[in-house]
């Protein structure tokens, strides 16, 4: 099967008007085959508005992330409601900046899975382990329990509306990066416990992105794999490099 190449940028708590300005500009001037490829920016909350209104169609608007109620007495929280308002159609769930700083269990994570694919957004949904994790051979355990806690609340069907994006911890900022074949192992093993646990048709069709110090330099090697089926970036959706990225692929 065939799975369109998706190519995210996650800005987390980095912006202002003039740099939101000038990456949309860099996304609104570049080109690419939509029939293959699929871009998808989350900058933070405040600039959502300012960002779909001036995005090209073709670049999809993501929230970082969102609560599993509607409205009420959740101060700081982001609302489903307000996203549909703004035309915003994704949000991240459970990127580990979100499990380890703010504390979200498994559990938080899935019923806000269920709750925005109930609300009808599409969720780019994190998974990874931390170094400590790795050099004790517990990668597929950890990732194994987060994709149970998703899998648990959803129906089959729910999953045409899932990203699933696999982060390592350590690579996340830091430089690190598994390796081309490091990052296919875990890939192959995440879409090997979704046809035994949810379906083969669902692992066949759910794209798995590969997170963790993606660049320039490296997002060449690590998309010749073949269950590597886009980015999920950080620091590099902030430069020019994001567009380098998303023409790699183009290449």
């Amino acid at each position: 099967m065939t799975r369109k190449f998706l190519v995210g940028g996650n800005w987390k708590m980095n912006a202002s008007k003039q740099l939101a300005d000038q990456l949309v500009g860099n996304l609104n001037n570049a080109s690419w085959n939509t029939d293959q490829i699929e871009v998808v920016i989350a900058p933070p909350a405040p600039y959502l508005d300012l960002v779909r209104s001036k995005a090209k169609p073709e670049v999809g608007v993501s929230a970082q992330n969102i609560y599993f109620e509607k409205k009420g007495a959740y101060t700081g929280e982001t609302s489903s409601e307000f996203l549909k308002d703004l035309n915003i159609t994704w949000t991240i769930l459970g990127h580990s900046e979100r499990r380890e700083i703010f504390k979200e269990s498994d559990e938080v994570v899935a019923k806000k899975v269920a709750f925005a694919l109930a609300e009808g957004l599409s969720v780019i949904a994190c998974v990874g382990e931390k170094l400590e994790e790795r050099e004790a051979n517990q990668t597929t355990e950890v990732v194994f329990r987060q994709l149970k806690a998703i899998a648990d609340v959803l129906k089959p069907s729910d999953w045409t509306r899932v990203v699933v994006a696999y982060e390592p911890v350590w690579a996340i900022g830091t430089g690190k990066v598994a390796s081309p074949q490091q990052a296919q192992d875990v890939h192959k093993e995440i879409r090997g416990w979704l046809a035994a646990n949810v379906s083969d048709a669902v692992a066949q069709a759910t794209r798995i992105l590969y997170g963790g110090s993606v660049g320039a330099k490296n997002s060449g090697d690590l998309q010749t794999q073949e269950d590597i089926d886009g980015f999920l970036i950080g620091g590099a959706s902030l430069t020019a490099d994001f567009v380098t990225i998303i023409n790699t692929r183009n290449a």
